[in-house]
């Protein structure tokens, strides 16, 4: 990526919630590498999971925090946000079939905690929050789905509250599926793989796919561009999921088990309802603050509006992956650090 297009992250403290992740740990990689930053704080509540990215290699820098805590705790987090520049808000809860048994879980992290971390980069006076966001947050049929979407809102609209004295700003990031995350299906397969037989949900799924490093990259680039209230949508290519079972084991039999409760069989990303105020440019687009609150320039910056009935979903998109495309991206995937840490580890023969 262009270094005009990077944030200058030399000397800044970043804090990532949910850091331990899969994309936690890749940013954080990515700021290291890239940067020489003050302070990367990886706040999370598991210790298990910092303990051992503590351990990693990857991680053995001076600029590195730990920082134990839980987005439900907004003084927590606000002792944490202290002297911070950037929060990258990547904790959540995500499992689809989980959501549906422990609502009410989901509903205390992913808004709750949404919530909680505005009020406490407010009150930390941070001076942006990015927040990731999915696929799907656009006409939820899941409760996931909707817990983001609520939050997608608590983000935008938490630019109304800045003030003068106050000059935090937020937006978020929209994308599909990253390839091999945790949870993904990729991994499934590969486990399944050793069994000969495939779990398949519905032959005619699509998804869109996004790997770990352009979600990174991405993420740099919407913190160098980002004003406040707008939503970040990459353009990605979407999949077939039995191109996907292809590319990972064309050997294997396919048993169709129908889709899980909640789950689509095509994915959106932006909806027809958000068209008039979407912006495309060259590889991603922009859904613009639908509260007319603020100031933004969006508009002479180069974007071209989408028509009227735009929609941007997977089953229609113009870049598709096949299994010959797909093959490059899961071999380096399973010979990477992530699929290490997620018991991957034999090397990739797909």
């Amino acid at each position: 990526m262009s270094r005009s297009l990077l944030p200058n992250l030399n000397r800044k403290s970043i804090l990532i919630t949910g850091g331990t992740g899969s994309f936690g740990q890749k940013f954080c990689k990515g700021i290291l590498d890239a940067f020489n930053p003050e302070r990367v704080i990886i706040y999370s509540r598991d210790e298990y999971k910092q303990a051992d990215m503590a351990n990693m290699e990857s991680f053995q820098h001076p600029c590195m925090r730990f920082f134990l805590g839980d987005v439900r705790d907004k003084e927590r987090l606000t002792l944490a946000m202290s002297d911070v520049d950037v929060v990258v808000h990547a904790a959540a809860l995500k499992q689809v079939p989980a959501a549906e048994y422990n609502p009410y879980e989901f509903i205390k992290t992913n808004i709750h905690g949404a919530t909680n971390v505005v009020e406490a980069a407010l009150n930390a006076g941070v001076g942006k929050v990015l927040a990731l966001s999915t696929d799907k947050a656009v006409n939820p049929v899941n409760l996931y789905g909707a817990t983001k979407l609520c939050s997608d809102k608590l983000f935008m609209a938490a630019n109304s509250y800045r003030g003068k004295k106050r000059s935090t700003r937020f937006s978020v990031v929209r994308y599909g599926n990253v390839i091999g995350s945790r949870g993904s299906v990729v991994p499934l397969f590969l486990e399944q793989k050793k069994t000969g037989a495939l779990s398949l949900t519905d032959m005619r799924m699509t998804r869109f796919y996004i790997t770990l490093e352009q979600s990174v990259q991405f993420i740099f680039r919407c913190i160098q561009e980002m004003e406040g209230g707008e939503l970040f949508v990459p353009k990605m290519p979407s999949c077939r999921l039995t191109d996907l079972a292809m590319a990972i084991a064309p050997e294997c039999e396919h048993n169709v088990v129908g889709i899980r409760p909640g789950e689509k069989i095509h994915e959106t990303l932006i909806p027809s309802d958000e068209a008039y105020r979407t912006l495309e440019f060259p590889d991603h687009f922009i859904v613009q603050p639908v509260l007319p609150c603020w100031e933004t320039s969006f508009e002479k910056s180069g974007g071209r509006p989408c028509a009227e009935d735009f929609c941007y979903r997977s089953d229609v998109n113009s870049s598709w992956l096949d299994a010959e495309s797909l093959k490059p991206l899961i071999e380096k995937y399973v010979n990477s650090e992530e699929a290490i840490s997620a018991g991957v580890l034999e090397p990739a023969s797909v």
